[in-house]
């Protein structure tokens, strides 16, 4: 059984993903715990699943992409 791969995204990544949404938000949500997101070294990385879910309330996975519970 093969674990999908789970993308993430650093912040200038995931504002570039959302319009609207600016790089400074985005960190601001990191830091008050508003969107799920870790520390590699300096760098905020938030799993894309984390962040359609914290924006839109759901994520949808593209067409081919696992979608797993957790």
């Amino acid at each position: 059984m093969t674990t999908p791969k789970r993308k993430v995204l650093t912040i200038k990544e995931a504002a570039k993903l959302i319009d609207g949404l600016t790089e400074y938000r985005i960190r601001q949500m990191c830091i008050s715990g508003q969107l799920n997101c870790f520390m590699a070294g300096k760098k905020y990385l938030i799993p894309e699943e984390a962040l359609m879910k914290a924006v839109f309330g759901h994520y949808e996975p593209e067409d081919g992409e696992m979608h797993e519970q957790i």
